[in-house]
């Protein structure tokens, strides 16, 4: 008898497995090892607040920020097993340094979020959507939604809607869902960088809330739940209390995660990411703490193009070898 065989389904998989469009886009975003070394340059306030200031000037230019945003993909993204672009910026003249053979993430949200007393409100960027980032051929869509626990209840079901629809668009379109929260002050004006008051319970409580599978995150971006400079040394005699709050961050993702840098700076984001490697992360993705400090000699490109290789390269060389060496791989 002749055993009749049956087609493959896209967007469907065996259950408590990825589906085929998911599963090969997380193999494209880690590396060989199964161990996520990503490069964030869709970075868009710090970028656009910095290159004004130097220049003087009320308004960024176009260019400046695109010409920042390459010269730090073309410097660092040989080390990087994958690279995190914006469509607005990046993409036009990053993409031509990104290899093929590297995972290519595009970032959804809009960075002018609304922000009121009760909390902000995410939303896409206009004319973009899942679909379109499909379209572009990247491997996985990459989301910042603001959240803390203690907003409003119409912020936080507006936050809620804002994911879980990304969510089923990315089923629908069977691509790899990489959702991030940040921790922002109630009426504060820290913009993007990390909250130096945050509660860890704000962190690892986020998380609890969106693990559930209506969601369909694959991967969570987290940030630290202390304030990265707070941290302790990880092999110092005070390092047991911050360790189990990773550890309990850890436990509440039920999925790969990677760890954020929020800003912090070179040396305390290895310290962060000693902890979470210990806790079971399964690598990065960041931007800043790899390439902020290049950043300070702007408008001079070609002492940026210096720093990024002489200074850099070798942290991302040495975080690298950190991720190979505690990381876990991605079963």
């Amino acid at each position: 008898m002749t055993k009749t065989s049956t087609p493959l389904t896209p967007g469907k998989a065996t259950p408590g497995k990825a589906t085929p469009g998911k599963a090969w886009g997380m193999r494209r975003l880690a590396g060989a090892d199964g161990r996520f070394a990503m490069l964030a340059a869709d970075q868009r306030p710090p970028i656009m607040n910095l290159t004004k200031a130097k220049r003087g000037e009320a308004e960024p230019r176009y260019e400046d920020v695109a010409e920042v945003k390459e010269l730090i993909v073309k410097h660092l993204a040989p080390q990087a097993t994958a690279v995190l672009l914006d469509p607005i910026w990046a993409y036009q003249r990053s993409i031509a340094h990104v290899s093929p053979r590297q995972g290519l993430l595009l970032t959804l949200e809009d960075h002018a979020f609304k922000d009121t007393p009760d909390g902000r409100y995410s939303n896409e960027i206009k004319d973009w959507s899942v679909e379109h980032i499909k379209r572009f051929g990247a491997d996985g869509v990459k989301v910042l939604a603001w959240y803390r626990p203690d907003a409003s209840k119409a912020v936080l079901e507006h936050q809620a809607q804002f994911i879980h629809k990304i969510g089923e668009d990315c089923r629908r379109h069977d691509i790899c869902y990489l959702l991030e929260f940040l921790v922002y002050p109630l009426g504060g004006d820290v913009g993007y960088a990390e909250d130096p008051q945050k509660y860890p319970e704000m962190v690892i409580d986020s998380v609890k809330r969106f693990a559930g599978p209506e969601y369909g995150v694959d991967i969570f971006k987290l940030e630290s739940p202390l304030p990265a400079k707070a941290l302790p040394d990880p092999d110092g005699p005070d390092a047991a209390r911050a360790q189990a709050l990773f550890d309990q961050l850890g436990a509440a993702c039920g999925r790969p995660w990677v760890m954020l840098s929020a800003g912090a700076s070179a040396a305390d984001f290895s310290k962060v990411l000693t902890y979470a490697y210990r806790a079971g992360a399964n690598g990065y993705l960041a931007g800043r703490a790899i390439w902020w400090e290049a950043m300070q000699a702007f408008p001079d490109t070609a002492a940026i193009a210096k720093r990024l290789d002489s200074e850099s390269v070798p942290y991302m060389r040495a975080i690298n070898a950190l991720t190979a060496r505690m990381a876990k791989p991605v079963a």
